[in-house]
């Protein structure tokens, strides 16, 4: 059998990982003493909620290679093959917690750790894009050859609505001159060789929303893609992008998700934004 394996920074509608057969390893999020396990614990209202009780952003932390390993052993059987894609190690250990795991289990399971290079959507993209094309039986080669050219190519613009999450986290890089300045600043995220840099401050909500799109049409024209739209708790606002989105791009498939506690962590609530990359032929 060919297994799927994610982990929760990944984002994908609600379904897909029954249609499609991904099993998606939680992540750890740490509140104070209390610890839980994202989406089995923890649900993203839950997740919003305990921030505003107690004003402070939770802990996220990897599943850790003994958490991997009883994980691959409840969705595998011996012999099977497990691709486990993961989100940018640039960004957690997550990946390489799966490469401990993997080297152990490598006489049970043939498990190929997979860096993603992304995240949010675009990892939760590869995932069912990985099962299409083995349920069309191509030759896992070929769906890791696939993976690669969408990990190349996907690009991820983000915008965020408040600074809050960002400054406590501390995760998005180049971030600190934009928390510096006006309170109104809206910062345009991009995904930069696996890493969130700040590309650009913008001064309006409206006018980053517009940025979004601009900096994605200038890099696709008219190039067929596939097309995400993700939010933390502003899916009016994510709808709205998505449908200026299907008038701007040339689309072969499109769907709205919201971002998962492991990204919304680090960028708050009523962040928006799209990730995009070329359709495969």
């Amino acid at each position: 059998m060919f297994r799927i394996v994610t982990d929760g920074a990944a984002d994908m509608p609600a379904g897909w990982e029954k249609e499609y057969d991904i099993q998606v390893i939680p992540i750890n999020i740490q509140f104070g003493e209390k610890s839980y396990l994202q989406g089995v614990e923890l649900s993203n209202e839950d997740f919003y909620r305990l921030v505003d009780e107690c004003g402070k952003i939770p802990k996220t932390s990897q599943p850790s290679p003994f958490q991997f390993k009883k994980f691959y052993e409840s969705v595998a059987k011996a012999g099977d093959t497990i691709l486990s894609m993961h989100v940018t190690s640039k960004l957690s250990g997550t990946f390489e917690s799966a490469v401990t795991a993997a080297r152990e289990l490598a006489g049970k399971f043939n498990i190929i750790p997979f860096d993603s290079g992304a995240g949010s959507a675009a990892l939760g993209m590869m995932c069912r894009e990985a099962r299409l094309m083995e349920r069309t039986r191509m030759a896992t080669q070929q769906i890791i050859e696939r993976m690669y050219q969408i990990r190349r190519n996907v690009q991820i613009v983000l915008t965020m609505d408040k600074l809050d999450y960002a400054r406590m986290s501390g995760r998005v890089g180049a971030l600190q001159a934009a928390l510096a300045s006006a309170l109104n600043v809206k910062p345009i995220v991009v995904l930069k060789e696996g890493l969130l840099d700040m590309a650009e401050r913008v001064r309006t909500r409206g006018k980053a929303i517009d940025r979004v799109l601009e900096i994605l049409t200038s890099r696709f024209d008219n190039e067929l893609v596939n097309v995400a739209a993700v939010h933390a708790c502003d899916r009016e606002s994510a709808q709205a992008l998505l449908e200026r989105a299907r008038k701007a791009f040339n689309i072969q498939e499109y769907f709205i998700t919201e971002l998962s506690v492991a990204v919304a962590a680090n960028l708050g609530p009523g962040t928006v934004g799209l990730i995009v990359y070329p359709a495969g032929a």
